[in-house]
């Protein structure tokens, strides 16, 4: 008996294997999926949640798109990091998807088309740093959706559907105001779009775009009108002059992160068949005109958020996430290139077979190398320093205990890296930052009855050994109470 008919079948193994990666990736996301810096972006979705305002109310060098979403959520369903991973692994999932899924619709009917776009899926979705950095509280997850959503909402404008000019603009905004990282993808999509289409739809489509660009970045524009230099500060003076405190040499730190990829084979083999697939389209022309400028504009976004990133101080392997489904499509293209002429066109199995078993390896290889602790960890935390600490009295922490506790952080402390700020009083107090040296002398008045970390320098700048009674550890993370300078 035939349940469907031949021509629906490779379109059900494409969708089965896009799903399968996508429970693979929430299994991950519910379970080991963790990063310290997930610490203020997790708080402001909790201060949000409870009524505070970014920039206005505590320090938030981000754009807050991501953090209005995920305190949506966690108003809606219960308040916990499992919540907020979920969805972050849901649009990381949908991302792969759109991406995986313009492989399909581009490729010509034929034996490469279900292999070419699954392996595009397997090759994007089990990128180590979309494995890692997608499922997590900060703003990847969102960017790599709406990035790609953006991409195909905007070849799918100069296709015919002007009115969708309007939603590749208003995607490509949505990403740069949850994070400045994929700030290029608009003035990008913007420029291909005007190039590609006709004269008397393209400033029509142009405007459109431009408008819906704008909105996404509604509750920014409404905060700088408040108070214009806190805003001003958080989204770009921060990140032009002081987020090199921490990192004193940005410089040979940028280039050890630009050069990473020559030490990692996966990235290595991703861009080698991206580059291969970009000659293949050049030199032989396999689709008509207008296909193999989708499969350009792939390039232009490579290039142009890349350019970004690399010149930021200082940048990190995590920002260039977004890349990933670009390099992806492209690589497809360059495995058909090769395999192509190897094995012969009719013969996509065994090269799309060893791809994905080389990719899938590598990031279950990464998942089991980490040695990192994870929410479970800090749930064990926050339970100890709840039990150790009387109601009522504050305690010396990171963001993801007093997330977990549900306890607002003090005045002052919800953004981590702010305390070595080199501000005068007045503008730290603008910014609701707490100055380093104010913190050192509350915990050496007692002002916090106990204080956690995982951070062995924490522990030592603001000498903690000294300054308690009691510790205990609480896996490899010290929790101390009974402060010896409360009088």
């Amino acid at each position: 008996m035939v349940l469907f008919r031949f021509e629906q079948r490779p379109r059900l193994w494409f969708w089965a294997a896009m799903a399968c990666l996508a429970a693979v990736l929430m299994a991950y996301a519910q379970t080991v999926a963790f990063t310290g810096d997930e610490s203020f972006h997790v708080v402001a979705a909790k201060m949000i949640k409870a009524g505070f305002r970014p920039y206005l109310d505590f320090c938030f060098p981000q754009t807050p798109l991501n953090a209005y979403w995920n305190a949506f959520w966690i108003w809606v369903l219960p308040e916990s990091w499992r919540t907020i991973h979920a969805l972050a692994s849901l649009l990381t999932s949908l991302g792969v998807v759109l991406a995986a899924d313009f492989v399909y619709r581009r490729w010509e009917p034929g034996p490469w088309r279900l292999p070419a776009a699954v392996t595009a899926g397997v090759l994007i979705g089990t990128n180590n740093i979309l494995v890692e950095f997608g499922p997590l509280g900060q703003a990847y997850g969102m960017c790599l959706f709406l990035t790609v959503a953006a991409f195909r909402a905007t070849i799918a404008a100069v296709r015919g559907n002007t009115w969708l000019a309007g939603l590749g603009g208003a995607l490509a905004g949505a990403a740069a105001a949850s994070s400045l990282l994929t700030a290029p993808v608009a003035p990008v999509l913007l420029v291909w779009m005007l190039w590609r289409s006709p004269a008397r739809q393209r400033w029509w489509r142009g405007a459109w775009f431009t408008c819906a660009a704008v909105v996404p970045f509604a509750p920014v524009i409404w905060l700088f009108t408040r108070q214009h230099w806190v805003v001003w500060f958080n989204l770009a003076e921060y990140h032009l002059y002081y987020r090199e405190i921490y990192w004193p040499q940005p410089l040979t730190h940028d280039i050890g992160t630009v050069t990473a990829w020559l030490d990692d084979p996966q990235a290595m083999l991703l861009g080698l068949l991206a580059a291969i697939g970009v000659v293949w389209l050049a030199w032989l022309k396999p689709f008509d005109r207008e296909t193999r400028a989708e499969f350009y504009l792939c390039v232009w976004l490579l290039a142009g958020m890349f350019l970004e990133l690399a010149f930021g101080h200082p940048t990190f392997a995590r920002y260039f996430i977004t890349l990933t489904p670009f390099f992806g499509i492209l690589a497809v293209a360059g495995l058909y290139a090769i395999g192509s002429r190897a094995l012969g066109p009719s013969r996509p199995f065994w090269p799309c077979a060893v791809l994905c078993f080389l990719s899938v390896g590598a990031a279950i290889r990464t998942v089991c190398d980490r040695d990192v602790y994870t929410w479970r960890d800090y749930e064990a935390i926050a339970r100890k320093v709840t039990q150790v600490t009387p109601k009522g009295d504050q305690f010396f922490t990171d963001g993801l205990v007093y997330f977990l506790t549900g306890q607002r952080p003090p005045a002052g402390m919800e953004f981590d890296y702010s305390h070595k700020l080199n501000l005068p009083p007045a503008k730290l107090a603008l910014l609701h930052v707490m100055p380093d040296s104010e913190l050192q002398a509350k915990l050496q008045a007692g002002a916090f009855y106990s204080a956690a970390t995982c951070d062995d320098d924490t522990v030592t700048d603001y000498k903690l050994e000294e300054r308690f009674y009691h510790k205990e550890k609480v896996g490899e993370c010290p929790v101390f109470w009974g402060p010896k300078g409360r009088k």
